[in-house]
C-alpha cells in the first residue's frame, strides 16, 4: 500500500537515502555496498561533479560499478555491465549525496570520532576470530577478498553514520493527521466496473513472408542491444598446488629432533594419584595435616586424580606440584601456600607410564612434519609469485619463477562458456580463479586466488578483455528473422487494437467493436474491484487494472500486455466512491503507511537543501560519457 501511495505522491528516494531506515545492517551495507572515496582534485581529469570543493570522480564511479557487478554476478555468472544501465543514474546520485553529505558535516564541524567507526567494524561479519573476538588478521583476510581498502571502508563508514547522523533526526516520527488519511483511506474503498478485451499476437503469426536481406539488416541493427555478447575474456591461469610440492617430506634430522622436543607426548610420564583439602589458615592446615598422618585419612578432601607435574601446577601452583611429586606414596604434605589457601595433600598412589619409542612414531610424526613442511613450501612459493609480481614481473615471468605452467582459456563468458569453442569447460577446481579473472580491471596486475579445499592457489590474469558487443548477424540469422517476424505480427495485433480502442473511445459499443475488426478474437470480460485489492499486490498489479483505475467513468484506453503477449482495451463502466469513515483500521493503517512515505520526504528534500548548500554542480556531457564508457549506453 505504501507503494501504491508513494505512485500517487511521485516522490523519488535516491539510494543513498536508505541508510535511515538501513542503519541497523550497516555492518552488512559496509561489505556490500562499499563505495571507493578516492580524492579527486576539482577539474581534474575524470570529475562528473564538483560538491564543493570535493568532486566525484568516473574512478570512483567505475570502482562502485565493478563491485555492483561482482554482486550481481553472485546470481547470474554472465551478467556484464550492460546490466547496470538502468542503476547508472542511482549508484552515481549515490555518491554525490554521499559527498555532500561529508562536505556539509565538514563545514559544520560535524566529525566523527576514530572509535565510533571502529565500533561499526568489529560488527562486519567475517572480521572475527575463533574466539568470537575482533581478529585484526581475518579483518585483514576479508579485505584482501573483497578487493577493498581498511580507507574504503573507513571512508563508506563514515558517509553512512553521516547521513544517519543527518536526517534520522529530519526524517524520524513523521505524523500524518486523521484528515489527511481519512481521504486516501477512503479512496482505497473505491469501487469500479470495467470492460476489458485482449488482442492476442498469437493470432496474427501466420502468412507472414520471409523478410529482405534490407529488412533484416535495418532490424539487426535497431535492436543491437538485444543481440549484445556479454563481455567476454581471454584469461591466463596457472594452478599453484600441492603437486608442486609433492617432493617435499621430512628428513630423519627432523623427525627425530621433533621427538625429543615432544617427550611430554611421546616420552614416559610419572602421574600421582592425589587427594586433597584446601584451609584459610596455616594453623588449621597444621591440626588438619597431624590428624591426618596419625589416622591416615585426610578429611575433608577432595580427588584430583592421576595427574602430571604441569597438570598440577596449573591447579594448585609450582609449590605444590613441586612437594607433591617430591613425597613417597600414602605421605601426608602440607600445609603449603597457594593463591587458593593452604594445602593440605595426600599422595594417594604413584603412576610411572612407560613412553612411545621412536620407532613406533616414526610414521606418524614424518606425516605431520611433511604436510607442515609442503604448506609451507607452498606459501613460499606463492608469496615468490607476489612478490614477483610487486616487482613489475609479467605473468610468464612470475611463474617461471617457480617453474609452472599456465592455460590459456578461449574467449569466455563470466560463467566459462565459449561461443567459439561451445565443448570447452574449465576445470571446476579453476572456478575462483574465474570469478576474479572477471572481476579485474583491463589494467591490472595478474592475482594469486586461494582455490577451495586443498586444490591450492591459481595465479590468474586477464589476457584479453573483449566487450560485450551485437553478435554478427551471419551467426544468429535464424534467431533473427524469427524476431522479425514476432515483430510483425504484433505491429499487426497493435494496429487491430488500436482500431478498436479508437471506437471505443468514440462511443461505440466494447462487443461490436470487436466484431467489426475482422479477426476472430475473445470477448470482452466484465471485471470488478476495489482499489484496495490493487495495494494488495504489492506493486505487482496487471497494467489493465491499473488502467482501470485511473481513467475516468467512461473513457477507455489501450495497454501493452506485460508479458508480451498481445494488447488490452479497458474501459471503465462505473465507480462507486469509497467511504472509509466507517473505518477507524483502515484509516489508522493508511497515517502509519504514509508516514513512511513522508520520513522519505523530509529525508529527501533533506539532502536536496544540503546538495543546494554546499553547491553541487553535474558535468552531464562527461556523465553521458563515462555511462558510455562503463556500460555501453545502453539502457535509460
Amino acid at each position: 500500500m505504501a507503494a501504491y501511495f508513494r505512485r500517487l505522491s511521485k516522490s523519488t528516494v535516491g539510494t543513498a537515502l536508505m541508510v535511515v531506515f538501513l542503519v541497523a545492517i550497516l555492518a552488512s551495507f559496509a561489505l556490500s555496498d562499499v563505495q571507493s572515496y578516492l580524492k579527486g582534485g576539482l577539474g581534474s581529469p575524470g570529475t562528473l561533479a564538483k560538491v564543493g570543493d570535493a568532486a566525484v570522480t568516473e574512478r570512483e564511479l567505475s570502482a562502485v560499478m565493478q563491485r555492483r557487478l561482482t554482486e550481481l554476478r553472485q546470481q547470474n555468472p554472465t551478467a556484464d555491465y550492460s546490466a547496470l544501465s538502468g542503476q547508472f543514474a542511482n549508484i552515481l546520485e549515490s555518491l554525490i549525496q554521499g559527498r555532500a553529505m561529508t562536505v556539509f558535516a565538514s563545514d559544520n564541524d560535524l566529525r566523527l570520532s576514530k572509535r565510533l567507526v571502529d565500533a561499526e567494524i568489529v560488527k562486519i561479519p567475517g572480521t572475527k576470530g575463533l574466539d568470537g573476538k575482533f581478529s585484526e588478521a581475518a579483518y585483514q583476510q576479508l579485505l584482501q577478498q573483497q578487493r577493498i581498502t581498511d580507507a574504503e571502508v573507513r571512508q563508506s563508514i563514515a558517509t553512512a553514520l553521516t547521513e544517519r547522523l543527518i536526517l534520522a533526526p529530519v526524517a524520524a516520527n513523521a505524523r500524518i493527521p486523521v484528515g489527511v488519511a481519512t481521504p486516501y483511506a477512503s479512496m482505497l474503498m473505491e469501487a469500479r466496473e470495467a470492460e476489458i478485451a485482449v488482442v492476442p499476437i498469437s493470432l496474427f503469426g501466420a502468412g507472414i513472408s520471409e523478410p529482405s536481406d534490407a529488412d533484416l539488416q535495418a532490424f539487426y541493427k535497431q535492436n543491437a542491444v538485444r543481440y549484445t555478447v556479454p563481455e567476454q575474456r581471454v584469461l591466463n591461469i596457472a594452478k599453484i598446488g600441492p603437486e608442486q610440492v609433492a617432493k617435499v617430506a621430512a628428513t630423519d634430522q627432523e623427525i627425530e629432533a621433533y621427538y625429543k622436543e615432544n617427550q611430554a607426548l611421546y616420552g614416559g610420564q610419572s602421574l600421582r594419584v592425589l587427594s586433597q583439602a584446601i584451609v584459610q589458615s596455616e594453623a588449621a592446615g597444621r591440626a588438619l595435616a597431624l590428624k591426618a598422618r596419625s589416622s591416615g585419612t585426610l578429611t575433608g578432601s577432595t580427588s584430583l586424580g592421576a595427574k602430571s607435574r604441569e597438570q598440577v601446577a596449573d591447579i594448585a601452583g609450582d609449590a605444590v606440584a613441586g612437594a607433591a611429586f617430591a613425597a613417597k606414596q600414602g605421605e601426608i604434605i602440607g600445609p603449603i601456600r597457594s593463591d587458593l589457601g593452604w594445602h593440605v595433600i595426600k599422595v594417594d598412589s604413584i603412576r610411572n607410564e612407560s613412553g612411545k619409542s621412536l620407532t613406533s612414531v616414526r610414521g606418524e610424526i614424518a606425516a605431520k612434519l611433511t604436510a607442515d613442511k609442503r604448506k609451507e613450501a607452498l606459501t613460499d612459493l606463492v608469496t615468490k609469485v607476489e612478490d614477483a609480481i610487486a616487482d613489475g614481473a609479467s605473468f610468464a615471468e612470475a611463474i617461471k619463477t617457480i617453474g609452472v605452467s599456465a592455460i590459456r582459456t578461449p574467449a569466455i563468458s563470466a560463467g566459462g562458456i565459449s561461443r567459439t569453442q561451445p565443448d570447452y569447460k574449465l576445470p571446476q577446481e579453476l572456478a575462483p580463479a574465474l570469478r576474479s579473472g572477471f572481476d579485474l580491471g583491463e589494467s591490472d596486475e595478474p592475482v594469486v586466488e586461494t582455490l577451495s579445499g586443498d586444490a591450492g592457489y591459481a595465479l590468474v590474469g586477464a589476457d584479453d578483455i573483449i566487450a560485450a558487443a551485437p553478435a554478427p548477424l551471419a551467426s544468429i540469422r535464424d534467431q533473427v528473422i524469427a524476431d522479425w517476424k514476432s515483430k510483425q505480427a504484433r505491429d499487426r495485433a497493435r494496429t487491430v487494437a488500436s482500431g478498436i480502442a479508437s471506437k471505443v473511445a468514440g462511443g461505440a459499443d466494447m462487443a461490436a467493436a470487436i466484431a467489426q475488426a475482422g479477426v476472430r478474437l475473445p470477448p470482452p470480460t466484465k471485471v470488478a474491484k476495489r482499489r484496495i485489492e490493487l495495494s494488495a499486490a504489492n506493486g505487482n498489479v496487471p497494467p489493465a487494472l491499473g488502467m482501470m483505475f485511473s481513467l475516468a467513468q467512461g473513457r477507455s484506453r489501450m495497454v501493452a500486455d506485460p508479458s508480451g503477449k498481445g494488447f488490452v482495451i479497458v474501459k471503465v463502466t462505473k465507480i462507486i466512491p469509497g467511504n472509509a469513515s466507517l473505518q477507524p483500521s483502515l484509516i489508522s493503517r493508511t497515517q502509519s503507511e504514509f508516514s513512511q512515505a513522508v520520513s522519505s520526504e523530509y529525508a529527501e528534500q533533506m539532502t536536496r537543501a544540503i546538495e543546494d548548500a554546499v553547491k553541487v554542480k553535474r558535468d552531464e556531457p562527461a556523465i553521458a560519457a563515462a555511462k558510455s564508457r562503463i556500460t555501453g549506453g545502453g539502457g535509460s
